[in-house]
């Protein structure tokens, strides 16, 4: 890093243009309750009698009630071993988890849950509202709560209010919505949906994630996983990066500009032939634009390049952070 105040001085080592972010984990310190945790949650496989596979290790999460929490990642990274164990389909290897505070072994831990898994199935034979009208007895709604709810509901997620049409007639799309249709019948707190824009078109994507921004505005908790990188962006209060069972990143959306801003590009003049040949040498790839010369400066020696800049008398014009995308910093984690 650049430690004096001469533009001369050496950096310490080449600039990494293809630096990437670290293995970071963040916390929210909001005063918010907790709608879901986990600690040290993991799961291990065993195949072919003695091989053992690390599906999850040591998860560490804390999602507040009334967020929006996007869980990425690639295909195997953990997601839906993480969202099973949640909902107690499979059982732990080690560590414990809870929802609004009660352990997901506990059947009164759901009785305020939704969910819908990665790939629903329901009986073909049935309409939409016979299957909302099962859920709601599932859940005892009164009859005419459950004629009240199915009409909002099916409604909301623009499915056919026709009687007659059974679901085996339904696109994979229309079967989705379905889905997230009985994840929120009976009103739940926490809503956990796996990979919940999978078959939908982008009409039926807008759909969805306005209807979560509704959700989340009468203070319900939505936890969905997927590897939609614009969903995340556009509705997401917090994210978590997962990737080979582990958590590599979990933060705001605010954390993930900022962490992302891999460097910046400073423009300057009045720069000396030999201060540009000095640069070059260092590593530093300078452009010359006009009557101005531009270089990208890794973010951590900003501040000492730009005062000895000033000190050598060349102007600084422009200061520009070069960020990276949501995808590149997805990536970074993933190549790691």
């Amino acid at each position: 890093m650049l430690r004096s105040c001469s533009l001369l001085v050496p950096l310490k080592g080449r600039v990494n243009h293809a630096s990437r972010p670290g293995n970071l984990q963040k916390r929210d310190g909001a005063s918010k309750m907790t709608a879901i945790r986990t600690d040290k949650l993991s799961k291990t496989y065993t195949q072919k009698l003695t091989q053992k596979v690390v599906a999850l290790k040591a998860l560490d999460l804390e999602v507040k009630q009334g967020e929006i929490f996007g869980f990425l990642g690639p295909n195997g990274a953990g997601k839906s071993t993480t969202i099973t164990l949640l909902m107690n389909l499979i059982r732990p290897t080690s560590g414990k988890a809870s929802i609004l505070g009660i352990p997901v072994t506990e059947a009164t831990s759901r009785n305020k849950l939704g969910y819908l898994p990665e790939n629903p199935n329901y009986y073909g034979y049935l309409t939409a509202r016979e299957l909302l009208e099962m859920v709601g007895r599932i859940h005892g709604l009164a009859p005419q709560e459950i004629r009240k709810n199915s009409q909002e509901v099916l409604g909301l997620l623009d499915l056919p209010l026709e009687k007659k049409r059974p679901i085996s007639g339904f696109s994979k799309g229309m079967v989705q919505r379905v889905g997230l249709a009985q994840a929120i019948f009976h009103d739940p707190e926490v809503i956990i949906l796996d990979e919940p824009m999978s078959g939908l078109d982008p009409p039926g994507r807008k759909l969805v994630a306005d209807l979560m921004l509704e959700l989340r505005a009468k203070g319900k908790t939505i936890f969905f996983s997927t590897h939609i990188l614009h969903d995340v962006e556009v509705i997401c209060d917090r994210i978590g990066i997962i990737t080979k069972g582990q958590l590599r990143f979990c933060g705001t959306m605010v954390d993930v500009i900022s962490e992302s801003f891999s460097s910046y590009e400073v423009a300057l003049r009045k720069v000396l032939p030999e201060q540009v040949k000095i640069l070059i040498d260092k590593g530093l790839t300078p452009r010359t634009v006009e009557d101005k010369v531009k270089v990208e400066i890794p973010k951590e020696d900003l501040a000492d390049f730009v005062d000895a800049s000033v000190h050598q008398g060349v102007e600084v014009v422009a200061i520009e952070p070069k960020r990276l995308t949501l995808e590149d910093f997805f990536m970074g984690f993933i190549s790691q």
